[in-house]
């Protein structure tokens, strides 16, 4: 195997504060991944991505556990980690499940409609995440507070519900790579892209939301199914990646 570190022009966040290592680093590493400056089965070396991503090795070798965990690397025993091969057809339909089950999900909230409690619960939520783009740009922290938001509002809406299966699949599904909700890959060279990207993915959320309100089974669920695949990003993300059957 080839032992190749990510090359010194590895776009890092221009923010006069850097954002949160463990965030930064797994969203930096998960897109170097898709893009292919990792090819399947190069070794990824933790003190040249630290200095490349600017941070210490220990945010490394964490966001190494957690991309294991998304099927994106593999062990090489003492030696650290690789990339993993995948293709683009095997995100796509780990994509595609989860468009499945969080659209059924959404369908079943519709079908019986939100609680009082469930109703405040998914507000409080909204209001968090549209406070993220009130400046109209990402600002210092926004990808940490993203990440917080978008988790808390895709868990609150399999727990309401009802269906533990549901969660059940998802959390199976979860460890392929880009099947998880919080498995983000952005461009920070690009931040107006992303802002936009990012701030979609929130109306998103207020959609399904009103949809679940007026009662409309198929658009709450169709929203869902939309957003699981609008949430990866531009296509462009996986121009590395080979194609697959």
């Amino acid at each position: 195997m080839n032992d190749r570190s990510p090359p010194p022009s590895t776009p890092t966040p221009p923010a006069a504060k850097p954002l949160k290592p463990g965030q930064h680093v797994i969203v930096s590493l998960r897109r170097m991944i898709a893009e292919g400056t990792f090819q399947p089965g190069e070794r990824i070396g933790e003190v040249a991505t630290a200095e490349a991503l600017g941070v210490s090795r220990m945010p490394v070798r964490t966001a190494l556990r957690a991309l294991e965990a998304e099927g994106l690397v593999v062990r090489l025993g003492a030696r650290g980690y690789a990339a993993r091969s995948i293709t683009a057809s095997e995100i796509n339909g780990a994509i595609e499940v989860r468009g499945v089950l969080e659209g059924l999900a959404a369908r079943r909230l519709a079908q019986r409609g939100l609680t009082t409690a469930e109703q405040h619960a998914f507000r409080t939520c909204l209001a968090e995440g549209a406070a993220i783009f009130t400046d109209g740009v990402l600002a210092d922290g926004a990808l940490d507070l993203f990440y917080a938001y978008n988790v808390a509002f895709h868990s609150l809406l399999i727990d309401a519900s009802g269906n533990p299966s549901i969660g059940y699949a998802l959390a199976r599904n979860n460890h392929l790579p880009f099947a998880s909700a919080s498995a983000l890959a952005l461009d920070w060279s690009d931040r107006p892209s992303e802002f936009e990207h990012l701030r979609g993915a929130h109306q998103a959320h207020c959609d399904v939301i009103d949809a679940i309100l007026r009662r409309d089974l198929d658009d709450a669920e169709r929203i869902m199914r939309d957003h699981a695949w609008a949430a990866v990003g531009s296509e462009r993300v996986f121009g590395g990646l080979p194609p697959g059957p």
